[in-house]
């Protein structure tokens, strides 16, 4: 893969998504200083993510991947960062006892703070500026000074990355997820339900479970497989200035990483084989994930694969299927049937958010929770139909009670959109509505396990 490849050799090819910083000596002596600052994950941590990945590619593990939109200096909390945990952590009850496999568990979060645009310029009431592109680059405020890209954004960007990441590793390794605790919460959880007793049921025979381990003469209390968690962190590496930083090579094996994160993946709109983005993540030895949309031929995803994985390595490559209810069930299974007569090694995971982002009546970007559940339930219904195997939900969610995509359980309607609609881009899934998708999925699956 570092064939003809360092880690700056992505700064000579086209390059899209990125913002122009007018004082660039600025820019690179921030640079300098990052590169110094100590990496946020391990190589150990990456090839740990790397072999759990390898067995979802193997149909032994499910992939549970959500966080933020965009994450924001703004939101940044002890407070947020413990729901977020606590919702991945109920979601991942669920879904391991659908699956019957364990799960693989990575935030987006921890490094999210870049964002694509569709438009390099925003315009309001005739005034044009340019587009927020994420705290790491400048801020939300309509106003000229705060829509300059800073390179001071960078430092703030990755103290913020850091001190979440040192959080939520206490969370997981200090008994915050453990099965007892997360067992109550969910039972909380049925109780605010409408219509509860399918997901009561789950959450009795999950009781049932810990309950028999107990029987069995073992205090499951202290088992670390049942007390604490493994956790993962990613993003996408659109600022790529910012993710060289990160990038060391392992004198064990010579291969180098990005230490930003553990796991990376390119976007929809920067995946062109011949430009910076798929240049910089072929020669770095994360697992690493991309975008698969509308857009994307046969010949494309088997070209990118080729670039990305020429080993065909498992656990390399997550192909991230985004289509919408409306375009899955046509464009999908082509795909799916490619990858599999190609023989290539990968996960495939359902991003049902970007495909269905829709506009209220007054105007509010939004998702249905019932169009986000059609997606999944068809992106399921082609792999058993094709015989491969979906390893994987991707979703834009928070632990925060937020008003931002329509329905569930809550019923949330568009006139409580602007309640609580804190987003700094897309809208998310809250905790609840989180919760209870995953156990609608777990129920799906049980159906097939």
């Amino acid at each position: 893969m570092t064939s003809n490849w360092n880690k700056d050799s992505w700064r000579q090819l086209p390059i899209k998504q990125q913002p122009q910083y007018s004082d660039l000596d600025l820019l690179s002596k921030v640079e300098d200083k990052i590169s110094n600052f100590p990496p946020l994950v391990s190589y150990d941590e990456v090839e740990r993510l790397k072999s759990e990945l390898a067995d979802v590619a193997n149909g032994k593990a499910f992939l549970l991947q959500g966080g933020d939109c965009a994450e924001s200096f703004v939101e940044f909390s002890h407070k947020n960062l413990k729901g977020f945990f606590r919702t991945i952590m109920q979601m991942t009850i669920a879904l391991m006892y659908g699956s019957k496999k364990p799960i693989v568990k990575v935030g987006r979060i921890a490094g999210q703070y870049a964002k694509p645009r569709s438009a390099d310029d925003e315009t309001i009431d005739n005034k044009t500026l340019p587009s927020y592109r994420g705290d790491i680059i400048n801020a939300i405020d309509f106003e000229e000074k705060a829509r300059i890209a800073d390179p001071n954004r960078l430092i703030d960007a990755y103290f913020h990355s850091a001190a979440s990441l040192n959080y939520l590793r206490s969370l997981a390794q200090g008994g915050y997820g453990n099965l007892e605790k997360i067992g109550k919460w969910n039972q909380e959880f049925a109780h605010s339900l409408n219509s509860k007793k399918s997901t009561e049921e789950v959450i009795a025979k999950i009781k049932d479970s810990l309950d028999f381990i107990n029987a069995c003469g073992l205090d499951y209390k202290t088992l670390p497989q049942l007390t604490t968690a493994s956790f993962f962190t990613s993003h996408e590496a659109l600022l790529l200035n910012y993710q060289e930083c990160f990038v060391q090579q392992d004198k064990s094996n010579n291969k180098f990483y990005d230490l930003s994160a553990h796991m990376l993946w390119i976007g929809d709109r920067t995946r062109n084989p011949k430009e910076a983005h798929v240049e910089y993540m072929r020669g770095i030895s994360n697992p690493i994930a991309f975008k698969v949309g509308p857009s994307i031929s046969k010949d494309d995803l088997l070209s990118l694969l080729d670039i990305l994985n020429p080993n065909n390595e498992a656990g390399r490559i997550t192909l991230i299927a985004r289509m919408g209810k409306d375009k899955i069930n046509d464009l999908l299974p082509p795909l799916v049937e490619a990858v599999k007569k190609n023989g290539n090694k990968v996960i495939w995971s359902c991003d049902p958010m970007h495909g269905n982002t829709i506009k209220s009546s007054n105007g509010i970007k939004t998702r249905k929770f019932d169009d986000i559940l059609s997606e999944i339930k068809s992106f399921f219904a082609i792999h058993r139909t094709i015989g491969t195997y979906a390893g994987g939900i991707h979703f834009e969610m928070t632990g925060q009670d937020v008003t931002e995509c329509l329905g569930g359980n809550q019923q949330i309607s568009e006139v409580d959109l602007i309640e609580r609609y804190h987003t700094h881009c897309d809208p998310r899934l809250n905790g609840s509505q989180s919760v209870e998708l995953a156990f609608m999925i777990a129920q799906d699956l049980v159906k097939f396990s």
